[in-house]
C-alpha cells in the first residue's frame, strides 16, 4: 500500500463520516451497513494517518477520537433512552441498546483496527479498542443504572414466584449481560446479583415456613417443600446460571427444613398423639436427610415416616 499524506483536519472529517453513520445503529437503525468500499476508505484513512511520518501525536488524537465517539453516543442517545424508564420497560430497552451498542462498536473497531494492531501494543498503558467500548458503557451506563436493573429483574422473578407470567427470555438476556459486562479486574456483576437474589429468597422462605407451620399439617408442609423445590429449579433453569440453581436449592432446604426441623417434628408428634423423642437428634437427622431433589417417588408421608423411624430407638 503506497503511503498517502492526509492532513489531520481532512482525516478527522473522513472519520467523522464513519462515526456519524455508525451512530445510526445506536439511534435505532441496526440494519445500517457499510459497503466494502466504505470500509476500505475508513480503514485506509486511519492507516495513512498513523504511518505517514510516524506521528504519535496524530495517532493519539485518533485514539482519543475513538473513545470520544462512544462517550458522545452514550450522552446523546443511550442515557436519554434509558434514564426515564422503569421495570420491565427499562430492561427491554437495555437489552436492545446493548445489542445495538455492540454492533456499532464492532464497526468502529474495524475502522480503527490499525491502532489495535500497531499503536496500542507499543503503549501498554492504553486500553484496547474493544476494552474502551466496554469500559465506556460499563462506567457511564451500567454502573449508573445497575441498582435499577437489579430491582427490575428481582421484581420479575418475584412476580413469577407469585404465579404471574413474565418474559423469561428477557430476564435471561439481562442476566447474560451482567456476566458479559463484568470487567477483567474481577468485578462480577452477576455474582453480586446472585447474592442479592439468594438473600431475598432466604427471607421469603423463612416467612412462608412460619405461615405453613401454623396453618398446614406436617404432610402438607413437606408437600409444599417438594413443590417449591421443583418450581424454583424450573425457574432457575429458564434464566439463571446452573451454579445458581444449586445454591437456591440449598437456601430453600435450609429455611424450609433445617431451620424448622424441631418444630416440624413437634407438629408431627402432636398429630400422632405424641411420640417422645430427643429433638436435638431429630433436628440433626432431618438436616441430613435428602428430599431426592423433589422426586415424586417419595411422598410427604413416606418422608416423614422415614424421619420418625430413624429416631424411634430414642423412645
Amino acid at each position: 500500500m503506497i503511503l498517502k499524506y492526509i492532513p489531520l483536519d481532512e482525516g478527522m472529517m473522513i472519520m467523522d463520516e464513519a462515526i456519524v453513520k455508525a451512530k445510526k445503529i445506536i439511534e435505532g437503525y441496526p440494519e445500517t451497513k457499510f459497503s466494502g468500499e466504505e470500509y476500505q476508505r475508513f480503514y485506509r484513512c486511519v492507516y495513512f494517518m498513523c504511518t505517514y511520518h510516524g506521528s504519535n501525536e496524530k495517532t493519539m488524537q485518533l485514539y482519543e477520537k475513538f473513545r470520544n465517539s462512544f462517550e458522545e453516543s452514550i450522552f446523546s442517545t443511550v442515557l436519554p433512552s434509558l434514564i426515564n424508564k422503569q421495570g420491565e420497560n427499562l430492561l427491554r430497552e437495555f437489552v436492545v441498546i446493548w445489542s445495538n451498542y455492540k454492533l456499532m462498536a464492532r464497526w468502529l473497531c474495524r475502522f480503527f483496527e490499525y491502532l489495535d494492531r500497531f499503536f496500542i501494543p507499543q503503549h501498554i498503558e492504553l486500553e484496547s479498542l474493544n476494552g474502551i467500548s466496554f469500559s465506556c458503557f460499563r462506567e457511564m451506563v451500567f454502573k449508573k443504572l445497575y441498582c435499577r436493573f437489579i430491582e427490575a429483574a428481582l421484581t420479575l422473578i418475584n412476580q413469577e414466584r407469585e404465579g404471574l407470567q413474565i418474559d423469561c427470555e428477557l430476564l435471561k438476556n439481562v442476566l447474560d449481560i451482567f456476566v458479559e459486562i463484568s470487567d477483567y479486574r474481577g468485578v462480577n456483576y452477576y455474582e453480586d446479583f446472585e447474592h442479592i437474589l439468594l438473600t431475598e429468597i432466604s427471607g421469603y422462605y423463612s416467612r412462608v415456613a412460619s405461615e405453613w407451620l401454623l396453618h398446614d399439617s406436617s404432610a402438607e408442609y413437606v408437600q409444599k417443600v417438594f413443590w417449591c423445590l421443583n418450581r424454583e429449579k424450573q425457574r432457575a433453569h429458564q434464566y439463571l446460571h446452573p451454579d445458581t440453581e444449586a445454591k437456591i436449592e440449598q437456601v430453600i432446604r435450609y429455611n424450609l427444613l433445617d431451620q424448622i426441623a424441631n418444630k416440624l417434628m413437634e407438629k408431627k408428634q402432636a398429630e400422632n398423639s405424641g411420640i417422645m423423642t430427643d429433638y436435638q437428634e431429630m433436628l440433626s437427622k432431618c438436616a441430613g436427610m435428602s428430599l431426592q431433589e423433589g422426586s415424586s417417588s417419595t411422598s410427604p408421608e413416606e418422608w416423614l415416616s422415614k424421619l420418625m423411624a430413624s429416631s424411634a430407638h430414642i423412645c
